[in-house]
């Protein structure tokens, strides 16, 4: 069963959350002389700050997304290859046996450009059986080894693309559950640096203590200053 990913503990997106860790840790630096009256002291805050690197350079989803694309696209052009392939042999085979026979009909190659890839794999690997069975009564339209490996080399070629997508889509998949993973570990240690930020400055520098005070939107932010002016 699909593991699922964790929720996200903020609302705002991973550069915001950055931002807001880096600004917050050079504030607590500022205030470090207070901080470590907490029991948050330079170690922690160095530690800290190597969480948000850690979580800076981890792929974001565009990265993942991109290199999903080009797998999908390789892929893509494996089954272009492996269709053509399949028709170039029926091309052969409709001119030795009406389409409408059982011998054509063996090969199960109708629909071939609405097949989903499970299927033109699967209609690949039996063209090229059916054709090696059939041919010696082939022969004469030019069905031979050489026709059947150039079917089989494809499909050869369009499973492994296919595996490699597959591959690229879990791997976003642990990517994102990664990610989600460690900003809600910042986000954490965020809210634990700001709320000690806010209890140092609540009664003495109300600049300062704004700087500790954390909003899931600009508009939060708004909403709060114009809060404050009206007192």
């Amino acid at each position: 069963m699909k593991k699922q990913a964790g929720n996200r503990k903020h609302n705002v997106s991973d550069p915001e959350l950055y931002v807001t860790c880096v600004q917050a840790i050079r504030n607590a630096h500022r205030d470090i002389e207070f901080f470590e009256q907490y029991g948050f002291g330079i170690e922690r805050l160095k530690a800290f700050k190597t969480m948000c690197t850690q979580f800076h350079n981890l792929p974001d989803d565009d990265e993942m997304v991109g290199d999903q694309m080009i797998c999908t696209e390789k892929k893509n052009q494996a089954a272009d290859k492996l269709r053509t392939a399949i028709r170039s042999l029926m091309t052969r085979v409709a001119m030795k046996f009406h389409d409408r026979t059982g011998r054509y009909r063996k090969f199960g190659t109708a629909k071939l450009g609405d097949m989903s890839d499970p299927q033109l794999l699967f209609c690949g690997r039996r063209v090229a059986r059916v054709a090696r069975v059939q041919i010696d009564f082939l022969a004469d339209v030019g069905v031979n080894e050489n026709i059947i490996k150039r079917i089989l080399d494809a499909c050869t070629e369009f499973e492994k693309s296919m595996n490699i997508q597959q591959d690229k889509l879990h791997d976003r998949d642990i990517a994102v559950e990664r990610r989600v993973d460690q900003g809600n570990k910042i986000y954490d240690e965020l809210i634990v640096l700001c709320d000690i930020g806010k209890d140092i400055w609540v009664e003495r520098d109300r600049t300062k203590y704004d700087q500790y005070c954390l909003y899931e939107s600009n508009a939060d932010q708004k909403r709060a200053r114009k809060a404050r002016l009206a007192m």
